[in-house]
């Protein structure tokens, strides 16, 4: 069974929207009193999750440079997989806990500030990319593919990669 072209557009349109919005609503709840301590291990999981994430996407641009189109979509898929599973860990911390602040200064602060503020703009731009980078190669769009993938990648990579920054450079303030 094949997804119609508008049907993946109106999936790529409201996952697109909605992600943003959970994220926003997340940051204004108050925390829930009596969190477990495996909670608190949510934020170093999302770090491994996007290191081995950016792991992946370097694996699979190596694959499709070698004409390894079977490894180059197994390690796609897999790079999709994790990054849900990043997004449902990150949703479930941010909802049961508040918000940690950086507690650094000076240059140190404008440092984390800069890239934690591209890495959340751009973590939610490459949401419609990837997902369209997936639905033209699902669709064998091939041409149209490599053209958004040329900016997706380097995009994606950004954020795992800054992702596991932001977390190096949060936690040593985290309360546990």
């Amino acid at each position: 069974m094949t997804i119609s072209q508008t049907t993946a557009k109106w999936v790529v349109i409201l996952a697109s929207a909605l992600i943003p919005i959970v994220v926003v609503i997340l940051y204004l709840m108050p925390e829930v009193e009596g969190v477990g301590k495996e909670v608190l291990l949510l934020p170093k999981l999302n770090a491994f999750i996007n290191g081995t994430t950016f792991l992946v996407l370097l694996a699979a641009f190596w694959a499709i440079k070698n004409r390894n189109i079977v490894l180059h979509r197994r390690l796609m898929l897999t790079a999709l997989v994790l990054s849900v599973i990043f997004l449902l860990s990150y949703v479930t911390y941010h909802t049961l806990t508040e918000s940690t602040a950086y507690g650094g200064e000076g240059a140190m602060k404008t440092i984390y500030l800069f890239i934690l503020i591209t890495h959340i703009i751009l973590a939610i731009a490459i949401v419609p990319l990837v997902l369209i980078s997936f639905v033209r190669a699902l669709s064998e769009q091939f041409d149209k593919h490599k053209k958004i993938a040329r900016v997706t990648l380097p995009i994606w990579l950004y954020v795992t990669l800054t992702g596991v920054i932001v977390y190096l450079m949060i936690s040593p303030y985290y309360t546990y």
